[in-house]
């Protein structure tokens, strides 16, 4: 019994330690540095205990968080039964100085008060607040510390007043109201609603502006949001309507598993003002609308659209959120107003359909197929002009355009036909390569006046060209050309900047009725030429044969002085040029069966069209120096016959000297000449 008797004595000894350390002054005053040193830990702030007593059945709490900061809690409590019934005051009048505890920064202050009745497993918490200047009242149910209820009614609530106390820019001011009504919000039991309106809204012009470089007009909104919970199910209307855009969309939200089935509508008159929320630097306006159903597993998303003033219907299937399929019809799209959409320049006009069927979506196996017309094309040719920087005016160019894509896992094949009145193009198969990538394409090209593209090479030519080839880029540019050309061939190729050429039978009258020279020359024209594009610099070598001259002035100037015509006759010799940009330095060394035509590094500036060449010509074995200098298309021309001169002044002397001196007169003058 002795032993017993200690243990009940020790039992009833702990016991008032315990009660004496708890539940008196004097145990309070122990324990509270102690409860002070642990919030100043956990709350990093110089947190102090104003008021802490905390008897067998009441407590009266007030604690300073820091000088403009105040929590507050007062009331009853049992320890057998675990009831309590406390009330609670939260006056923080300084939110910015809680940082170190709300690890955010907040402004304002917030105040709140209330009650606190039940037990561990069924808590009822009742209150009044003013958060962000409004009227606010709340009534939370929890069992065993979970919410299962919740009523609240928020009137009036000042929305830069609240945007300012979370520390955000006031991109907009309105009243807000909220009632929300939930009897049970138990996973599986919804029952409730909700309701949320804004009204008097005003976006704040000068926020955006200096913030997103957005100059919008004075805009007002208002807002609706009503949703009904009951079992698994959300039945929601939500309108927004301004000056600017007005959204709408209703339905059925299933959480779990996730299932919707619900409409939209979208109608933005300019979509600048929502770069905020989509990040995205576009504008004009926008009308969306359409249906969303299905489930995670299985989601389709339809809709129709007048996007760039086009119709525009279109119908995705996701599955886990990813894009399965894709179907679109877009028809009359106007590209000038994608152009202002996007904030291009206004290169063009033009209409575009198009038509998307893509099966399957996935990257990895990518299958579908993509027709696209284009219509009514007008380049602008003042502002192509202007942007490229041409010295002369861009031609008005319309075009038109049939394409038809293919898309087979990493491979886009696309086949086009494009028609204008500056060039066509036609591609059987560009192939783009979606890993690496790569481009591989045939094309086939035919300009139908080549003076149109004065703007381009300034210089005018004559006639029509068509040719055909391949265009290769992966880590290098290969581009290859072959052309049927003046009566001729030529097929070219080009590796990054160097371009090679092969010339077979060009015939000089077409060459040169291209390039709108004088014709002085019928030959056929055998060459290489290689050039480096970034460098402007080639040389070309050739053979020149069957070569007839036509009339002009330099051979009629032979023919005056040294009696030769030199127009039947046939010539064949090498030709090469220096190309130095639009500096040319050509050379020829021309022979036939009795004469010789010569020149070396005759200048030729292809951009002012002006010559500078000395020719030599050797008629019959008749010396003659003609030079050429100014216009290539009307030269001065300057011709040195002194040696022809002496021949012939050498001639008649002796002649008249043989008359009346004797034949041995010749071999006197020979000496004197």
């Amino acid at each position: 019994m002795k032993y017993i008797y200690w243990i009940i004595g020790a039992f009833v000894g702990l016991v008032a330690l315990a009660y004496v350390a708890l539940f008196t002054a004097v145990g309070n005053s122990m324990l509270k540095p102690l409860i002070e040193a642990q919030i100043k830990e956990q709350t990093k702030l110089e947190s102090s205990l104003e008021q802490f007593t905390l008897c067998m059945s009441s407590l009266h709490i007030v604690l300073q968080l820091n000088k403009e900061n105040r929590i507050s809690v007062e009331g009853t409590y049992s320890l057998f039964s675990q009831d309590f019934d406390l009330t609670y005051k939260l006056a923080l009048e300084k939110l910015s100085s809680l940082q170190a505890l709300t690890k955010t920064k907040l402004n304002d202050s917030f105040f709140t008060e209330g009650k606190v009745k039940g037990n561990m497993q069924d808590i009822k918490v009742q209150g009044l607040s003013d958060v962000a200047k409004s009227n606010t009242s709340y009534k939370i149910v929890l069992k065993n510390l979970h919410p299962t209820s919740i009523i609240a009614k928020v009137q009036d609530l000042d929305l830069s007043a609240l945007l300012h106390m979370l520390n955000q820019k006031q991109y907009a001011a309105a009243a807000v109201g909220l009632d929300v009504n939930f009897k049970d919000i138990t996973p599986h039991q919804l029952d409730g609603n909700i309701l949320l309106q804004t009204k008097e809204g005003l976006l704040n012009s000068a926020v955006m502006k200096k913030d997103f470089h957005l100059t919008i007009p004075k805009t007002r909104f208002a807002m609706n949001l009503k949703a009904d919970l009951k079992g698994d199910n959300i039945d929601y209307k939500y309108y927004l309507n301004s000056n600017l855009a007005k959204l709408s969309s209703a339905g059925r939200v299933k959480p779990e598993p996730l299932t919707l089935a619900l409409r939209y509508e979208v109608n933005v008159k300019e979509l600048a003002v929502l770069k905020p929320l989509t990040h995205a630097d576009i504008r004009g306006p926008l009308y969306l609308s359409g249906n969303v159903k299905g489930t995670k597993e299985q989601l389709l998303i339809s809709g129709k659209s007048d996007i760039a003033a086009s119709k525009t219907t279109f119908a995705a299937l996701l599955r886990e959120f990813a894009p399965k399929s894709l179907q679109a019809n877009i028809k009359d799209l106007q590209v000038q107003k994608l152009l202002y959409m996007v904030k291009q320049p206004h290169y063009t006009d033009a209409l575009v359909d198009v038509k998307v069927n893509i099966t399957d979506a996935d990257m990895k196996n990518l299958q579908g197929d993509v027709r696209t017309v284009v219509k009514k094309g007008l380049l602008d040719s003042r502002l192509l002009t202007k942007l490229y920087k041409f010295q002369s005016p861009m031609p008005k160019v319309s075009y038109g355009m049939q394409a038809y894509t293919t898309l087979r896992k990493n491979l886009i094949d696309t086949k086009v036909d494009f028609a204008s009145n500056l060039a066509n193009l036609n591609v059987k198969r560009a192939r783009f390569d979606i890993n690496d990538g790569s481009l591989q394409s045939d094309y086939r090209v035919k300009i139908h006046n080549l003076d149109r593209l004065y703007f381009v090479s300034q210089r005018h030519l004559k006639g029509a060209l068509s040719a055909n080839g391949e265009v290769k880029k992966a880590k290098d540019l290969d581009f290859t050309m072959h052309s049927d050309v003046a009566g001729g061939k030529l097929d070219a190729k080009l590796h990054n900047d160097d371009f090679h050429a092969d010339i077979n039978k060009l015939h000089t009258l077409d060459i040169l009725d291209m390039l709108i020279y004088p014709k002085v020359l019928a030959a056929d024209i055998d060459a290489k030429l290689d050039y480096n594009l970034a460098a402007a610099k080639g040389n070309l070598k050739g053979f020149l044969s069957n070569g007839k001259f036509t009339r002009n002035q330099v051979l009629d100037l032979t023919k005056q002085y040294a009696h030769i015509d030199l127009y039947k006759q046939r010539f064949k010799g090498d030709i090469s040029a220096k190309i130095n940009k639009e500096h040319i330095l050509a050379s020829l060394d021309l022979k036939s069966n009795t004469s010789s035509i010569k020149t070396t590094n005759s200048k030729l500036n292809s951009k002012t069209k002006r010559i500078d060449s000395a020719i030599d010509i050797s008629a019959n074995g008749n010396p003659l120096v003609v030079k050429l200098q100014g216009n290539v298309n009307a030269p001065k021309v300057s011709v040195d016959a002194s040696k022809i001169i002496k021949k012939e002044a050498e001639k008649a002397v002796t002649k008249e000297l043989q008359k009346h001196l004797g034949k041995d007169v010749g071999n006197l003058l020979k000496g004197l000449f």
